[in-house]
C-alpha cells in the first residue's frame, strides 16, 4: 500500500514542476504573503516581535490559493482522458487518492517553507517566542491540508477545473466563516444553543486561531484530522462511483 502511495505521490509532485504554473503560483503566494504581512498587517509599525500579521491572513489567502492547487488533482485527469487509465493501474484506489492528496500537501508545504525569511526577519529584529511561531506554522499546514482535502473531493466531481475551483472556494468559505459572530448571531435567532455550538465548532478559523496563538489543543488537532479524513473518504466514494458508472 505505502509503495503504491509513494509511486502516485512522486508522479503527482513531479507533475507540478513540469510546467511554469507551479513557479508562478509560488511567486504569487510569496508576494501576496509579503504584502499582507508587511503592509496590510503593518509588521514594522506594530513593533512587536511575533508573526501575528503573517498568520492572521493565512486563512483568507488559502481560501483561494489552496483550491487553485487542488482543482487540477482529478479534474485534469478526467478532462485529458487519463482518469480511466489511472484507475486501471494495479494500484488500490485508496493509494491513488492518498498519493494525489499528499502531493498537493507537499507542494503547499514547500510554499509555506519558502516564507522562512519572514521568520528570520522577526528573529533578527527581536526575541520572538519561537514555540508560538512553530505552532502557527503547524496550524497553517493543517489548515492548508484541510482546504486541499475539500478541494480534492470536489475536483473529482467535475472535468472542469474552474468549476472545481469555484465549488471548493464556496465550501471552504462556509467552513471558514461559520464561527464568525455575525453567522452565529443569525443561527442563534432560530436554533437552540446546541446547534449554535456545533456551527461554531465547524469553523476552520476558530480552530486555526487557537494554534496560531500558540495554544495547542488535542481538540483542534483532531478537528483538522477529522475534516481531512472525511473529505478524503468522500473523494474515494466519488471516484468509486465514477468508476462504476464507467
Amino acid at each position: 500500500m505505502m509503495a503504491s502511495v509513494l509511486t502516485v505521490f512522486r508522479r503527482e509532485l513531479r507533475s507540478y514542476f513540469e510546467t511554469p504554473v507551479a513557479y508562478v503560483f509560488l511567486v504569487i503566494y510569496l508576494v501576496l504573503q509579503g504584502l499582507f504581512t508587511f503592509y496590510v498587517g503593518q509588521f514594522y509599525g506594530r513593533e512587536q516581535a511575533d508573526l501575528a500579521p503573517f498568520f492572521a491572513y493565512q486563512p483568507w489567502l488559502y481560501l483561494f490559493l489552496m483550491p487553485a492547487i487542488a482543482m487540477r488533482l482529478w479534474a485534469e485527469d478526467r478532462r485529458s482522458g487519463t482518469f480511466e487509465l489511472l484507475l486501471t493501474l494495479p494500484i488500490p484506489l485508496g493509494a491513488i487518492v492518498l498519493g494525489k492528496y499528499l502531493a498537493a500537501v507537499a507542494f503547499a508545504a514547500i510554499a509555506l517553507l519558502l516564507t522562512f525569511p519572514i521568520w528570520i526577519t522577526v528573529c533578527w529584529l527581536g526575541d520572538p517566542d519561537n514555540g508560538v511561531i512553530i505552532t502557527g506554522y503547524v496550524g497553517s499546514l493543517l489548515l492548508a491540508s484541510s482546504y486541499l482535502a475539500v478541494g480534492a473531493a470536489l475536483s473529482a466531481t467535475t472535468k472542469n477545473q474552474v468549476v472545481a475551483f469555484i465549488l471548493s472556494v464556496a465550501v471552504c468559505f462556509l467552513f471558514l466563516v461559520s464561527g464568525l459572530p455575525m453567522v452565529l448571531d443569525a443561527v442563534s435567532a432560530w436554533a437552540p444553543d446546541e446547534i449554535v455550538l456545533v456551527v461554531a465548532n465547524l469553523s476552520f478559523l476558530s480552530h486555526f486561531n487557537n494554534l496560531q496563538k500558540g495554544v495547542v489543543s488535542l481538540a483542534d488537532i483532531l478537528y483538522f484530522a477529522a475534516v481531512i479524513g472525511l473529505w478524503l473518504w468522500i473523494n474515494g466514494m466519488v471516484i468509486e462511483s465514477k468508476r462504476e458508472a464507467g
